[in-house]
């Protein structure tokens, strides 16, 4: 399998990139920055370097020709204001949706936020975190209802860095705005990208007591043994 991941030097992109590669599939990493390409070729994954807030989508659908399945996993970062919570987090994700569209690339999986799903008008919250959530939100609407994609968005919890867990709480319905760790949350893609009863659905995700293959197969996807080892982290 053949993934582009958008945001390809983000933690959690890094994370997906071993996964994958431990696994025998490809990455392609799509960079900014040049400086860290050989950071994601240690991950195991092939850089790109494309500017999504200058490319355009004809130009970006060039870069994911023959990819089996698009992540976006892009984000502005802490540090960033409300106009690039807009360009990144909100504008290049529809890019890169209809740059994968435009590439004949149908699965499309997206990382986005607790608390898209109800974000605060700029009158109630003219804050950097307010304008994040209705990025985040008005991403996900964006692509939800396409016809010409098969998406899935995940909303990870408070992220972590610790290893991965292979125990998690994965659902349509709220599950808390909990602890998740970034390791548990690439392989909950990996996951979702084998599971075709998940898309056009929107997930919610916290670690808990479940194994991530039999939370996944509790949504109607059977993942089977290639995906899932029997401690319910990727098989490698």
């Amino acid at each position: 399998m053949r993934v582009v991941i958008a945001g390809g030097h983000g933690k959690i992109a890094l994370l997906l990139a071993e996964q994958l590669t431990e696994r025998g599939d490809t990455a392609v990493a799509l960079i900014r920055n040049p400086d860290h390409a050989d950071e994601v070729r240690a991950a195991g994954a092939e850089p790109v370097q494309v500017d999504l807030e200058a490319v355009t989508a004809d130009e970006l659908a060039k870069d994911l020709t023959g990819a089996d399945a698009v992540v976006f996993a892009a984000g502005a970062g802490p540090n960033s204001g409300a106009e690039r919570k807009r360009t990144v987090d909100r504008d290049a994700a529809l890019l890169v949706a209809d740059a994968a569209a435009r590439a004949g690339v149908r699965r499309y999986l997206q990382v986005s936020s607790m608390g898209a799903a109800n974000p605060p008008s700029e009158a109630e919250d003219d804050s950097v975190w307010g304008a994040y959530l209705r990025a985040k939100g008005e991403a996900e609407q964006g692509v939800r209802d396409r016809d010409d994609l098969d998406v899935t968005i995940l909303r990870p919890g408070v992220l972590t860095d610790g290893p991965a867990t292979g125990r998690v709480r994965l659902a349509e319905e709220p599950v808390g705005h909990e602890e998740v760790t970034r390791a548990d949350v690439a392989a909950t893609l990996i996951a979702l990208l084998e599971a075709p009863a998940t898309v056009g659905r929107t997930l919610e995700l916290i670690n808990g007591t479940e194994p991530l293959g039999t939370a996944v197969d509790d949504l109607g996807g059977a993942t089977g043994p290639s995906v899932h080892g029997d401690d319910g982290l990727p098989a490698s």
